[in-house]
Formats: C-alpha cells, sequence, structure tokens
C-alpha cells in the first residue's frame, strides 16, 4: 500500500464502521502500527502520548476488527472501515464524535451495509446474464415474474409472523423476510431503479 506518512512518521486513520458508515474515530498510524494493523486484522495505532504502539481495545476489549483500509487520493490519509466489537470512545460513547446525550447516541447499527452486496450481485447478473441463474431468469420474466414473486414472499412473510410465537425462533420469519428483500430488489433492477431513490424517499418521511 503506497502511504506518504508525515515528517513524524505518522498519518491520519478515520475509522468508519463497516456497517453502518458512521465514522468512528481519529487515530495516528506509522508503518508499524499500519502493518500490525495489516496482518492481526485487529486496528492498532501510535500512541503520539505515550510514543508506543497500542492496539484498539486492548484495554477495553472493545477492539476493531479490521474491514479494509484505502488511503485517500495524496496517500496522506487513510479511511480504515472496520467493525466495532463495542464503544468505540473511551467515554463509552458509540462514536468518539457523539457530542449528544447518552439517550440521544443511536441504537448499533443493524447491518444494513450488506443490502449493498446483494445489490451489486443482482446488478451484476443483470449486466452479465450468466447461464442458470435465478435472479437472472426472473429478470427475463419481466416486471410480471419479479412482480408476482414479491407479492407471494410478502404473503409469506405475513404467515410466517402469525405463526411467530412471542419470544419464539426468529428464523423462519427472518428467512421469508429476506426472500421478500432480495425479490423486491431484483423487481427494482428489472424496472431500472435504484434502491437509493426508495431510501431518498424514506428519509423524506423521517425528516
Amino acid at each position: 500500500m503506497n502511504v506518504s506518512f508525515d515528517e513524524r512518521g505518522l498519518v491520519p486513520g478515520i475509522v468508519q464502521d463497516a456497517a453502518s458508515g458512521r465514522v468512528l474515530m481519529l487515530g495516528y498510524l506509522n508503518a508499524a502500527s499500519l502493518e500490525l494493523t495489516l496482518a492481526t486484522g485487529k486496528v492498532h495505532f501510535w500512541s503520539r502520548s505515550r510514543n508506543e504502539l497500542w492496539m484498539k481495545g486492548e484495554t477495553s476489549g472493545n477492539v476493531l476488527e479490521l474491514v479494509d483500509i484505502s488511503p485517500d487520493c495524496d496517500a496522506d490519509a487513510l479511511l480504515i472501515r472496520a467493525r466495532p466489537t463495542g464503544p468505540t470512545c473511551h467515554t463509552g460513547k458509540t462514536s468518539c464524535f457523539d457530542t449528544a446525550p447518552p439517550a440521544a447516541v443511536r441504537p448499533s447499527p443493524r447491518g444494513f451495509a450488506s443490502l449493498d452486496d446483494l445489490w451489486a450481485v443482482i446488478t451484476e447478473r443483470a449486466r452479465t446474464r450468466p447461464e442458470g441463474s435465478y435472479t437472472v431468469r426472473l429478470l427475463e420474466g419481466g416486471v410480471d415474474a419479479a412482480g408476482r414473486k414479491v407479492t407471494e414472499e410478502a404473503t409469506e412473510v405475513l404467515m410466517a409472523a402469525k405463526d411467530h410465537a412471542a419470544g419464539g425462533p426468529e428464523g423462519p420469519v427472518a428467512e421469508e423476510a429476506a426472500d421478500l428483500v432480495y425479490h423486491l430488489l431484483v423487481l427494482l433492477a428489472e424496472r431500472g431503479l435504484d434502491p437509493e431513490a426508495m431510501l431518498a424517499v424514506l428519509r423524506d418521511r423521517a425528516s
């Protein structure tokens, strides 16, 4: 990785929650801490006050599991996407940039970023049309094929939810809900629509 360290041998690293996209903290890395981060999969920094290497969470247990690291356009700053195993800030808050009272802190992220990965697979299937792909079969069936599956899966979600007892296993409802979301994304792809349009509507309604 090409990184431009400053005159002190350091480069700033912005840590972002890989699931939610939320900025968690800013730290500094030198060549050794960057090497340790890549080798261990746990984010390490260089402490400017203690003048030593340290692993985030080495005392609290709230480590940052590395997902990937990307330098910026000048290679003099790093974006570190990670999965936090607990609060990142030493104050106990999720992010070091949380300045609101604890009651106003957002709930833990639910991992919706994985839907971006699913959308990427669906759009790739739409572009390459690999033989034997179920997604391709739906796309080639047009809006009726994809729409019919959305209707079927919505009904199955309702039936699973009706059968779900409070405190019971969540598997059946989760599986049917997953099928519904997948088929809804396929329907959007078949119509040439981007999910961002749907998310924009939700953001507007929440404001």
